[in-house]
């Protein structure tokens, strides 16, 4: 796409040869068309570069594709995220770009009042760390922050595109981490949307910041399942390197179901713990809790501090 002479391969033709009774497999190439559809969709977001790929792209690009898939969608803006959403303004003030609330919407279970499922992605478009800023080596590679974002749209257009039998949502909070003038300090106190306090020790932990409030958002859905995705900490490349996902969760059965189809997808997770003695490096002196809990299991204080918004559900 930003190549002057960009020679792309392309297919040109392909023939499946089939039984006469074709049904089983013409479904499955549905199926393989919607889900490359949205592993493509995700891919591009992912690849473009930031100064393209900004909050509002992202938004306007999940919803016109969940709009073109037969889905709905609901993008709140700025007014709504720092009237309400603290901890994600705190994160989002810091930039020119303006911050977003994407919610998509899709109603494929025979009952339309049967509880979601709900994915929630992390959309930071550029982490420069803001105050507590990053090293400059590889900074480009933050663009890719928003890559739990690129993923949860693109696996909800894919079960749009495929007709799944279930009700689902994606939550995408959105913006960039920037280290203006206006941005959050560390040492700083702010008010997530569930009311709890929150000091902020480091501001390149944002991640956490604007996804707690994402959570406190799904509230309201009632889910049956939350699933969130997310590039949320270098500690966990650390812990598991770069070949295999960490997965951390409350409900053995969902655990169980997520590892079984990353085996299937060929997209490897390991479980962490979550045990409850790892909160107590999340207290603070100051707060109801501290954004980080200091380098040890680094991970795993993360979902620790993300698992404190779930408690409704």
């Amino acid at each position: 796409r930003f190549k002057k002479e960009a020679k792309p391969a392309k297919l040109q033709q392909v023939a499946f040869y089939l039984p006469q009774d074709s049904a089983a497999a013409e479904e499955a190439l549905r199926i393989a068309q919607a889900l490359n559809y949205g592993m493509n969709l995700c891919k591009d977001l992912g690849n473009t570069a930031p100064n393209v790929c900004t909050p509002a792209f992202l938004a306007q690009t999940a919803k016109a594709e969940a709009e073109q898939a037969g889905a709905t969608a609901k993008i709140l803006e700025q007014d709504y995220i720092r009237d309400n959403m603290g901890s994600f303004w705190s994160v989002a003030k810091g930039s020119v770009e303006a911050p977003y609330l994407i919610e998509l919407n899709y109603q494929g279970a025979a009952d339309k009042n049967a509880a979601p499922l709900v994915l929630v992605g992390k959309g930071i478009t550029f982490d420069t760390g803001g105050i507590s800023l990053k090293p400059g080596e590889a900074m480009d590679e933050m663009k890719y922050d928003m890559c739990g974002a690129a993923s949860v749209i693109g696996a909800f257009v894919a079960a749009v595109r495929a007709k799944l039998p279930i009700n689902l949502i994606a939550v995408v909070p959105t913006c960039e981490n920037m280290p203006d003038a206006g941005a959050s300090k560390p040492g700083d106190i702010v008010t997530a949307m569930n009311g709890t306090t929150i000091e902020i020790l480091n501001t390149d932990a944002e991640g956490r910041l604007v996804l707690c409030d994402a959570l406190t958002y799904v509230d309201r859905f009632d889910p049956e399942t939350v699933i969130d995705v997310a590039t949320l900490t270098g500690a966990c490349i650390i812990a598991l390197g770069h070949h295999t996902t960490g997965l951390l969760a409350n409900h053995n059965p969902l655990a169980h179901e997520l590892l079984n189809a990353s085996e299937q997808a060929g997209d490897r997770a390991w479980r962490l713990p979550l045990f409850d003695e790892y909160q107590e490096q999340l207290e603070s002196p100051f707060a109801d809790m501290a954004n980080i809990g200091g380098r040890p299991a680094g991970t795993i204080t993360a979902a620790a501090f993300l698992s404190r918004f779930t408690k409704k559900y």
